[in-house]
């Protein structure tokens, strides 16, 4: 007989029951028919309430991440993760999470559309998961009972993640036995199927003997991997505007749960704006906007900003542009900007989740052609310098890259012998050889 899954339809009718419950002001814990793990952990989410309205959309500022990543112990598996857990579920639409003590998420991977997706409910590296701060979802409720849990659809107090399914296994320090994060898988029904639990477990297992590998050969000088509690990372709010360009189409503008499709010419506009924050006259817009600028309108550019204004208006006053020079008051949160500034830290990992495809690849505007071959050249010089096995292949899934033979020949050096991609690697490469 199958076993039941929490994604199951039974399941999902009891816990939307159970939120209606809850809207229409009666929170009978006695008539909620959901599994006991989850009622507790509604039931603690309740006393939470207050602060989960308050820190559901804040995340740690760029400097506090990188600081509690260096501070934690999992940093040193996380190959293994990469290994057991983000290779074998690379093409199944699922995302590795990692996360701290507290719930901090420090590493969130996978694929590059599913990782944009999860942005709408802040599930990005720095973002509280605990049950303080969401309420029930796997990663904090796991770190709440000290076990493998997985949460299912409307079974996360937050309607926000209804969508989202999650398995999460804490993991311990192998001297003390003390947590030192959790490790969650996330996305569709599959994240909750019944060999997810048992997968992750085998994971952490194999952390946990790898950590007391470290500490007993490669860092004896440590008496314990915990991070002092004294350590409070800086949080900064993220309900800033994020323009995201390199969709593979046009541009999206989001701000807390609203986003905006913008046309072709206002996401040109927008993005010019963006990459020039100390303004550009109109001619400067012209010349950047138009392959023939001198048989453009200055008198058209106006007009269209006048709309592109407008759109901005509605959706975030301070995005408004600015004139003499336009510019923008608020600079919005840019992917392509955050590609280079990955690439600056060396967080190539991180530079491959924010690069979705070419900058506006429909437009032919001098200004974004330049914008578009800057980040491109910045990551494929990184790639080709410092990428690991792994990163490269996963460059390699941008159609820009797939015919490039300098990035195949460097990703043919650095496969591992026995990889599965060295096949397709050395096939790509023979069909470029025969068609030279």
């Amino acid at each position: 007989m199958p076993l039941v899954t929490p994604a199951s339809m039974a399941l999902q009718r009891r816990a939307l029951a159970a939120h209606e419950d809850l809207g229409a002001g009666a929170p009978d814990e006695a008539a909620w028919q959901l599994r006991d793990v989850v009622r507790e952990s509604w039931l603690r989410s309740l006393g939470y309430k207050d602060s989960v309205e308050s820190n559901a959309h804040t995340v740690l500022s760029d400097e506090a991440l990188r600081e509690l990543r260096t501070a934690s112990p999992l940093r040193l598996v996380l190959p293994v993760f990469d290994r057991l857990l983000l290779e074998p579920t690379r093409d199944t639409s699922l995302i590795l999470a990692i996360g701290d003590p507290s719930g901090r998420l420090l590493w969130v991977k996978g694929d590059s559309q599913v990782l944009r997706d999860a942005e709408s409910m802040a599930f990005v590296p720095g973002a509280d998961w605990s049950e303080r701060a969401v309420g029930t979802s796997a990663p904090g409720t796991a770190l709440v009972t000290g076990a493998g849990v997985q949460v299912a659809g409307a079974e996360h107090f937050d309607p926000i993640a209804h969508r989202w399914s999650c398995t999460a296994v804490p993991i311990h320090s192998p001297d003390t036995g003390e947590m030192l994060g959790v490790v969650d898988i996330t996305g569709g029904a599959d994240a909750v199927a019944s060999h997810s639990l048992a997968l992750l477990k085998a994971a952490v297992a194999a952390a946990e003997s790898e950590l007391r590998w470290h500490q007993e050969h490669a860092e004896p000088e440590r008496k314990t991997f915990i991070v002092p509690a004294s350590f409070k990372p800086r949080a900064a709010p993220v309900l800033e505007a994020t323009l995201h360009l390199t969709s593979g189409s046009g541009a999206e503008l989001r701000r807390d749960h609203k986003s905006i499709e913008l046309s072709t010419r206002h996401a040109e506009l927008l993005a010019l704006l963006s990459w020039h924050p100390r303004g550009l006259s109109g001619e400067e817009l012209v010349e950047l906007l138009h392959v023939n600028p001198d048989a453009a309108d200055v008198g058209t550019l106006r007009a269209e900003l006048v709309r592109l204004r407008k759109v901005l208006a509605d959706f975030d006053e301070s995005l408004v542009p600015l004139s003499r020079p336009y510019r923008l008051g608020s600079l919005p949160w840019c992917d392509a900007r955050e590609v280079l500034r990955a690439i600056e830290k060396g967080d190539l990992d991180a530079a491959l989740a924010h690069y979705a495809g070419p900058i506006l690849p429909r437009s032919l505007a001098p200004g974004i052609e330049e914008i578009r071959d800057e980040v491109f050249a910045a990551l494929r010089q990184a790639m080709l310098q410092d990428g690991s096995d792994a990163q490269l292949v996963r460059f390699l899934e941008q159609p820009e890259a797939q015919g490039d033979e300098e990035v195949l020949r460097t990703t043919l050096q650095v496969l591992p012998p026995r990889s599965p991609h060295r096949a397709l690697v050395v096939a790509a490469l023979e069909r470029i050889e025969s068609r030279g």
